[in-house]
């Protein structure tokens, strides 16, 4: 054996050797972990504003909360009935908005319409809201996902 081909087999051994540890690396079950763990912070009470925010207008829209785009609705007098919900329409993508005097969540862009609860009133919306429990702590708001 010539010594190009030695160091031929020599490199390829090594190359074959690496591959399994290459897979592993990219394989879904690093990634389901790791998606698992932010799941789980997910699941944990998160702070989205403060009850003085949430009493000036009887709402409190926040685009970047931990949990994501989150409108709550209530006052600290009725903190039992918050109800909370990710404020992005399910049909486009637009901010819904609470209607007090429908007792429910309008989307401005289309009209869709929705309970309290976050079902589909009214279309074009298909699929209901995403809903979060809600409370008040302290001075805080919290949500975390039902």
């Amino acid at each position: 054996m010539k010594r190009r081909e030695f160091l031929n087999w020599v490199g390829l051994g090594l190359l074959a050797s690496s591959l399994p540890v290459a897979v592993a690396a990219c394989s879904t079950e690093t990634t389901t972990s790791a998606s698992s763990t932010s799941g789980a912070a997910t699941q944990k009470w998160q702070k989205v504003g403060t009850v003085a925010e949430l009493d000036k207008t009887g709402q409190l829209l926040v685009a970047d909360s931990p949990v994501g785009a989150v409108l709550v609705v209530g006052t600290s007098k009725a903190a039992k009935d918050l109800i909370a919900v990710n404020s992005t329409c399910t049909h486009k993508g637009c901010t819904v908005a609470w209607k007090t005097n429908k007792n429910q969540f309008v989307c401005p862009c289309h009209d869709a319409e929705f309970a309290r609860d976050g079902k589909v009133k009214e279309g074009p919306a298909e699929k209901p809201l995403k809903t979060y429990l809600a409370k008040i702590e302290s001075d805080s708001v919290f949500v975390k996902q039902a």
